[in-house]
């Protein structure tokens, strides 16, 4: 645990975990490293697990600055040569995976294997909408009302039906943790903005996209397209467990990564 300057003066609250190949484990626009839960230890029985929260959530700085999609890549840039990798692997989930196409994108030499969890190549109307409705929940019923439309955008109605206390109890935490709203407001307009749809074939990293079939977050059509887009790209689905299965699914999210992240 730690926090880590970056050249603007802005601080990375950050962990490493565990020892082997370098990953780097990257939540989406929560930007919560804990949100990844009992993955963290799962993984580090293999790698070297690096977690971070983004700037603007969380531990690290809650700079009020223009965020962009980009703004957070360099960022997480900035953690990977401050800790001295030369190359990592990166398992992005959603915004993560964002993060990681840039990444691959434009500094290829830095990503070994890239993990695209759950995530897009560029927005369109479905996704638009859904945001802009999330952010109009947050401007206008407060963090409340946004923490409570979360939960359903996030997670599957039989998830939610049973783990009712769990989101309880995580809502009322979420409250006391939020950042400032503004920061919120333009980290959702810098998701709704990523398009690197026409980039995507020159990522040279293998790559793994992974997601859950019944996903109303970024739906399975996004995955498909990240797979035709970069060459060689293969994707896994799983029948169920939303926006989040990672935590729903966590043994088979893991032994599925694990796999490919230890291909020879």
């Amino acid at each position: 645990m730690a926090l880590f300057k970056l050249r603007d003066g802005a601080e990375l609250y950050y962990e490493v975990h565990g020892s082997g190949p370098a990953l780097f484990l990257v939540a989406g626009l929560g930007g919560d490293g804990r949100w990844w839960g009992d993955n963290v230890s799962g993984l580090a029985k293999n790698f070297t697990v690096v977690v971070h929260d983004h700037r603007g959530t969380a531990r690290s700085s809650l700079s009020r600055i223009d965020y962009s999609v980009e703004q957070m890549a360099d960022d997480a840039l900035q953690l990977i040569e401050g800790l001295g990798y030369d190359k990592v692997h990166w398992c992005g989930h959603s915004t993560g995976g964002a993060m990681g196409q840039i990444l691959a994108i434009e500094h290829p030499a830095r990503i070994d294997r890239l993990v695209l969890s759950a995530t897009w190549a560029k927005t369109d109307a479905f996704f638009r909408r859904l945001f802009e409705v999330r952010a109009l929940m947050l401007r206008e019923l407060g963090p409340a009302a946004y923490l409570k439309s979360s939960a359903l955008a996030l997670n599957s109605p039989s998830w939610v039906r049973d783990h009712d206390a769990d989101l309880i109890a995580a809502e009322a935490k979420g409250l006391d943790t939020i950042p400032v709203p503004e920061i919120v407001l333009s980290r959702i307009a810098a998701i709704v903005a990523h398009d690197r749809r026409e980039q995507l074939q020159k990522v040279t990293a293998p790559t793994l996209a992974v997601c859950a079939r019944d996903d109303t977050v970024t739906p399975l059509y996004f995955t498909e397209e990240l797979v035709r887009l970069i060459p060689g790209a293969r994707a896994y689905v799983l029948p169920d467990g939303g926006h989040a299965y990672p935590n729903v699914h966590g043994a088979e999210f893991r032994r599925v990564m694990t796999a490919f992240l230890l291909e020879s």
